[in-house]
């Protein structure tokens, strides 16, 4: 009797969830998942959590932890699968991220070609109003000259300019990019074009030493002209690498240990010990460096948003200028729109004050300083799993 009863009373459960709504039993079994989540699944290429996150109601813009939305960090990772799964749940393909960046810049800078033209098969925008940077910019920086050509043919304007009112042929000349470069020159670009600055192609060619590129946009004789200028006729070449792998590979660890609730704390130690053998190793080749025997000195600049565990990134520049250069991407090196954090407005006024040995002074102080108080802020931040104190 208890057996039928407990049969019966499974058959009327299994029945009554058959009537229910799909969409309330994914509601039911989903949680929403916070950005750091969202953004990690995501960038893993996992489709069962999309589908289940979608299929329970998550808005198909919703964004990430870093790069954007669902759709921007498929474009960013090259995987059409997961764009695809937004797409059909109506993600827009123009939605952009806080640094004004669109799925079509990401996919170009990255080099994925069939996610440029999956993305333009879909009405992504070629071509963006004002000053701003766009995919050809992003391609053209990083050499990808078949994207380059592709965005080209599509009708992109090889003249557009970016918020500083460089061109994309001046990222060509700054990065050494002589087959976009040529592309660019043989669609129409103007190589005079000027940036705030008064800078042109040229000015970047010769300062970063790109003669062929150089001797490209010019006239035989206006680059005899050029060569024969003091070089620093065209000011100093600075250049931003990233950090070196194991300072990359430790802070991903600790976004991916957040994301899964899992203790940091062993990891945020061995983060900061990496970036002082790293800071010693740094002293090292500068002392050596002076002294005639290495390359050119380099600083280590930790970025990232303050109380905001697993947003910390890691730079290094010569000669702590920032160069704008691709960590990640052109327009989140130069700054987020939300205003630059304290560490870029140093860096900026480095820049801007070049040459006055007394104010450099102060300011690599203050940028010292800066960097000293985010690593304590950093370390008091307490791991994403830790007991709350007793009382």
């Amino acid at each position: 009797m208890r057996a039928a009863l407990s049969l019966f009373l499974t058959t009327l459960f299994a029945l009554t969830l058959g009537l229910m709504p799909h969409a309330v039993l994914a509601q039911k079994a989903v949680v929403a998942p916070t950005p750091l989540e969202f953004g990690v699944a995501v960038e893993a290429g996992n489709t069962l959590a999309v589908k289940k996150w979608l299929a329970a109601g998550l808005p198909p813009d919703f964004v990430g932890d870093r790069f954007g939305s669902g759709l921007m960090i498929g474009a960013w990772i090259g995987h059409l699968e997961i764009m695809g799964l937004f797409h059909a749940a109506g993600a827009n393909v123009n939605f952009m991220n806080r640094y004004g960046e669109a799925a079509l810049q990401l996919a170009a800078w990255r080099g994925h070609i069939d996610v440029v033209r999956w993305l333009l098969e879909r009405g992504a925008e070629v071509n963006r109003t004002g000053k701003q940077w766009n995919a050809l910019h992003y391609a053209a920086f990083a050499g990808h000259a078949d994207i380059a050509r592709l965005l080209v043919e599509k009708g992109a304007d090889v003249n557009a300019r970016t918020p500083n009112d460089s061109t994309a042929l001046m990222m060509t000349a700054r990065e050494g990019q002589e087959d976009v470069a040529r592309l660019l020159m043989e669609a129409g670009a103007d190589p005079v074009t000027e940036n705030e600055w008064g800078e042109n192609a040229l000015t970047w060619a010769m300062r970063h030493k790109h003669f062929r590129i150089a001797k490209m946009i010019t006239s035989p004789e206006e680059f005899a002209k050029a060569a024969k200028a003091p070089p620093e006729t065209y000011g100093k070449a600075v250049k931003s690498v990233a950090a070196p792998p194991d300072i990359g590979d430790i802070l991903e660890k600790m976004r991916r240990a957040q994301a899964g609730g899992k203790p940091t704390e062993a990891l945020r130690k061995a983060l900061f010990a990496t970036i002082a053998l790293h800071r010693h190793d740094s002293e090292v080749s500068t002392i050596e460096a002076k002294r005639g025997k290495k390359g050119k000195p380099e600083v280590l600049v930790i970025t990232a948003k303050r109380n905001e565990a697993g947003r910390e990134r890691a730079e290094l520049l010569y000669e702590a200028v920032r160069a704008g250069a691709a960590l990640t991407t052109p327009a989140e090196v130069a700054g987020s729109t939300g205003g630059p954090s304290e560490i870029s407005s140093i860096l900026d006024r480095m820049q801007n004050e070049k040459g006055k040995k007394r104010s450099a002074a102060e300011l690599r102080k203050a940028l010292h300083e800066a960097v000293a108080k985010f690593k304590q802020d950093a370390q008091a931040i307490p791991s994403a799993s830790a007991e709350p104190a007793a009382k």
